[in-house]
């Protein structure tokens, strides 16, 4: 299969009809061998017998069916998995992203990039969402150091292996280029036309953007501490500790000198200092442990998905095993 397009609806029952219909215009004529998937994240309103009705019609259509609603990091999750496609494209069912755009982002990943996720340059979307993206893309490009205008944009396109290797939960589907970063792929964004929305409401309030927040914390807590966490803990607790230590050693020479310290708040201070500090350094000791634990029963997936080429003795050219073709 060279090509799955990914599409999580939920209640999207009045738009999917006509944007299968966008897509197929859009793909038919590229010569692929393709097919279009559709996630129904726990729909309510008959999404998932509309799109069983379309499939007699229709071979290059399917669909999965949650048991109830998971969220679309979830929807994507079993998408990537469900399809072996050398490319993958995901596209959200409320018809705002525009089909016609699919050969755009298919010609960047051909020119080199791993991810490459559509940039809604001329969004039309309330200004309030508008804010609010603006200010979210701009606090994640500020902590993450990957630059790009739409982080959350859920129009891109992946390659295979690449989508594949991402493990996405949560809400963190608003990540994706963070994480293809972090594991080493090469992301990069064209603009893409945004249309306005005709059926439906949005489910986005701005309730989601300070979740985000916190996901963001874990976003670059993973990134950068996932395999050890001890420099971060233990830094920590060091720290802490050594402030509680010269604490400790300042009032040892006021009471050698004679003065009470007793009901002195700095001892206090200190001896807290040093105690947090000894619990944080445990704590990074009891991770790093987690993390040797996690390797010795065989989990390499991130060890796999960061090889790009091998080379074996003897062969005259790369052998391609992950990453780009």
């Amino acid at each position: 299969m060279n090509l799955a397009i990914i599409i999580p609806a939920l209640n999207e029952r009045e738009i999917l009809p006509e944007l299968i219909e966008e897509i197929t215009a859009a793909v038919e004529p590229l010569g692929l061998d393709w097919e279009i998937l559709v996630i129904d994240d726990g729909s309510t309103d008959g999404t998932f017998g509309l799109i069983a009705d379309l499939a007699e019609s229709n071979s290059r259509l399917g669909a999965i069916r949650l048991r109830r609603n998971f969220g679309k990091s979830v929807a994507l999750s079993v998408g990537f998995d469900s399809t072996d496609a050398d490319k993958v494209i995901t596209i959200d069912g409320d018809g705002q992203d525009d089909p016609a755009d699919i050969p755009r982002l298919l010609a960047e990943l051909d020119a080199g990039s791993d991810l490459v996720s559509g940039w809604k340059r001329d969004r039309k979307d309330p200004i309030t969402r508008r804010w609010a993206s603006g200010v979210f893309n701009w606090f994640t490009r500020l902590f993450t150091g990957v630059d790009m205008h739409d982080m959350n944009c859920g129009f891109k396109a992946y390659r295979g292996e690449c989508a594949r290797s991402i493990e996405v939960y949560g809400e963190m589907h608003r990540y994706m280029p963070v994480f293809a970063v972090q594991q080493g792929w090469t992301v990069s964004e064209v603009p893409v036309n945004h249309r306005p929305r005709r059926y439906g409401s949005s489910r986005f309030g701005l309730e989601r953007y300070t979740r985000g927040g916190l996901d963001l914390m874990t976003v670059v807590f993973l990134g950068r501490y996932q395999y050890r966490p001890l420099h971060l803990f233990g830094g920590l607790g060091g720290l802490l500790s050594a402030a509680g230590v010269l604490i400790g050693v300042y009032l040892t020479i006021l009471k050698i000198s004679g003065e009470s310290i007793g009901q002195r708040p700095l001892l206090f201070l200190g001896i807290l200092l040093i105690v947090v500090g000894v619990q944080l350094l445990t704590l990074g000791l009891l991770g790093q442990m987690l993390v040797l634990a996690r390797r010795e029963i065989g989990d390499n997936a991130l060890e796999k998905a960061s090889i790009e080429k091998v080379l074996e003795p003897g062969e005259a050219k790369p052998l391609q095993t992950a990453g780009r073709t």
